[in-house]
């Protein structure tokens, strides 16, 4: 347990950061780093950090073989070689510790209609303590944290012991092809901590993630004799009706699951864009779904996929359009393991106690019906994945309640 003296010059360094911390968030706020559009805030971050003195390793994802790698997942709409990945390296020059990985995903999600925002979603705005953006709470508020965390360190007089990286990724949001990358470029450590938006919990475990779109045709008449075509946005719903239905189903296996037995319904499906039809008067000639389901962990993820083929091929025969018309699935987006952060690793048990020592409880766990890029790292290479970071105000996956991790 490290001295009291020690402790206090390093939570003295980090009050002392903090307004510029706040800074640095506001800044990454401002980058509307949607699919696609990250290699900006990517090229600023990787100033950041060799302004810091680590070495800097920027690079995109058509740099590495990724396609070699079973888990990698088709990318969406998007280059690869304009995916751009930062990995940040302090060197210990006689290494006593444990080696760690610090990575956060600096990709968000859309921002939806803009008069729906209180404040633009970009502006970082502060208001009563809170900062309001896309991607302030998940997860720029976590990559600042971490990038700060390092700061105060060395201004406290401090070093790690050992390796550090520190990682900004893209791709979190829709393939986990970011974090990938870097395991297959070939950094390790002895952990990997991502501090998601978890509000100081950890997460013991999270559902894996499948995303596929339906692609449906129609015959297009007039309207006015919608009976003679068929309508391939009516037919569309058919199939979404069926697989709702083939989730509950799911939902109901799920209730055995070790860890997922007291979470009501954590399998969740949704059906998320639709494009489809060309003329209001017109039955439409195609539509188009795209789709994302659940899978528990432990779950076999070629299993769930031929599920869903199942489910929407017995749904096209129930309808006589269908019937003679298949619909097409297609795989694209995350092809996700769930992953379960074991009890017992002493990775774990040294978060647990910095979390004692600054909050005085012991560190609580959630279970979380979301993916986060913590799998990589501990189903296939070894690596203890820990997703612990700050609170946030935003809408953030359904958890259960908080469980003591001892």
């Amino acid at each position: 347990m490290p001295d009291a003296a020690l402790l206090a010059r390093l939570a003295a360094a980090v009050d002392a950061n903090f307004e510029k911390e706040v800074g640095f968030l506001a800044d990454l706020v401002r980058f509307p780093s949607t699919r696609g559009n990250e290699a900006p805030l990517q090229d600023w971050m990787a100033r950041q950090l060799a302004a810091r003195g680590y070495g800097v390793d920027r690079y995109t994802l058509a740099e590495v073989p990724l396609a070699a790698h079973p888990k990698a997942s088709p990318m969406v709409d998007v280059s690869a070689a304009t995916s751009v990945q930062v990995v940040a390296t302090h060197r210990a020059a006689n290494p006593t510790g444990r080696s760690l990985i610090l990575q956060g995903h600096i990709d968000v999600v859309p921002a939806g209609p803009e008069e729906m925002w209180t404040y633009p979603p970009y502006s970082a705005t502060i208001r009563d303590g809170w900062m309001y953006g896309r991607g302030a709470h998940d997860m720029k508020s976590g990559v600042a944290a971490m990038v700060f965390a390092m700061d105060a360190l060395k201004a406290a007089g401090l070093e790690p012991a050992a390796d550090v990286h520190v990682q900004t990724v893209t791709e979190e949001e829709s393939t986990g092809n970011g974090a990938l990358s870097t395991l297959v470029r070939g950094y390790r450590a002895e952990a990997a901590l991502i501090p998601e938006p978890t509000g100081g919990t950890i997460t013991r475990a999270h559902t894996g993630t499948l995303w596929f779109r339906i692609k449906v045709r129609g015959v297009p008449v007039h309207v006015a004799v919608a009976q003679s075509g068929s309508n391939a946005i009516m037919s569309a719903y058919h199939l979404i009706q069926a697989l709702q239905a083939h989730t509950a189903t799911l939902n109901e296996a799920a209730k055995h699951h070790e860890w997922y037995a007291g979470i009501e319904a954590p399998l969740k499906f949704n059906p998320g864009i639709i494009r489809g039809g060309d003329w209001a008067s017109s039955t439409p000639a195609w539509c188009e779904v795209d789709c994302r389901i659940g899978l528990l962990p432990g779950a076999d993820v070629a299993e769930i996929q031929r599920g869903v083929e199942r489910c929407v091929d017995q749904a096209a025969k129930s309808d006589n359009f269908l019937a003679n018309n298949p619909p097409l699935v297609e795989w694209h987006g995350f092809l996700a393991d769930g992953y379960v952060l074991e009890p017992g690793t002493e990775a774990e048990a040294v978060l647990a106690a910095a979390h004692a020592q600054v909050f005085g409880e012991q560190m609580p766990a959630r279970i979380t019906t979301a993916v986060n890029d913590t799998r990589f790292y501990g189903l296939y290479f070894g690596i203890p994945g820990l997703c612990y970071g700050p609170k946030g105000r935003g809408r953030m996956p359904s958890t259960s309640a908080p469980a003591s991790t001892t």
